[in-house]
């Protein structure tokens, strides 16, 4: 089997994960981060791990394996930028959302949101990933899903009526999409003490494991 590299790029850290390694390491992130500078943290950091390849998580949309928008929260320079020359390995290149969610799927179809700062969304079904950019489409008063189940619904409306449309947002998201069961990731799924019908908690450790399953040959991404 191969040894992966996983690389997480958050807003605040850059997670690093390697196959068999038990030690996970994290490099500051933050709005000024380059690609570059971001290659070279993580050389730096990694300098005595053995790896045959690497996964990069990528905090914004992923067409056909490139990245296709520049970062909100980073510096820029990320679209064009070579990361299989700058790596010397063969990288793959996955929406950060769908690494966790790749992690977390137990097969049929599946449906992921990460509630996080904003609403990470993918579906997997029969082993196809595909990446959803459903957060920012109209959901009531005005606001998008992102605007009410992400972090700044949850300052606005207070905890009991978040988690009140977050269950109402799942239970629309699983119908819309015909999904079996959704997996509910991200930082703020740990201020739901029910879940909604259909649902399962999901793990921040999941997007390693994710990272990793994206080098199987049964995983296919659009």
């Amino acid at each position: 089997m191969k040894k992966v590299l996983v690389i997480d790029i958050g807003g605040t850290n850059v997670k690093l994960f390697l196959t068999g390694h038990r030690d996970r390491v994290k490099v500051p992130s933050g709005p000024e981060l380059t690609p570059r500078q971001m290659v070279r943290e993580v050389r730096e950091a990694t300098a005595d791990w053995d790896y045959d390849v690497v996964t990069i998580g990528y905090p914004g949309p992923i067409v056909r394996g490139r990245i296709a928008r520049e970062p909100i929260n980073l510096g820029t320079g990320w679209v064009r930028f070579n990361f299989g020359r700058a790596f010397g390995r063969p990288v793959r290149l996955i929406n950060d959302a769908a690494m966790q969610a790749l992690g977390s799927y137990r097969g049929r179809s599946m449906l992921f949101l990460g509630l996080g700062t904003g609403l990470g969304t993918t579906l997997i079904r029969d082993g196809v990933v595909v990446p959803l950019e459903v957060a920012h489409l109209p959901y009531r008063d005005g606001k998008t899903y992102e605007e009410v189940v992400g972090d700044a619904g949850l300052h606005e409306l207070g905890r009991r009526r978040w988690r009140r449309h977050v269950c109402i947002v799942v239970d629309l998201m699983l119908d819309a999409l015909v999904a079996d069961y959704a997996v509910l990731g991200g930082g703020n799924v740990r201020l739901l003490d029910e879940l909604p019908p259909r649902t399962r908690r999901g793990n921040n450790a999941n997007a390693f494991r994710g990272g990793e399953r994206l080098w199987l040959d049964e995983v296919t991404c659009t």
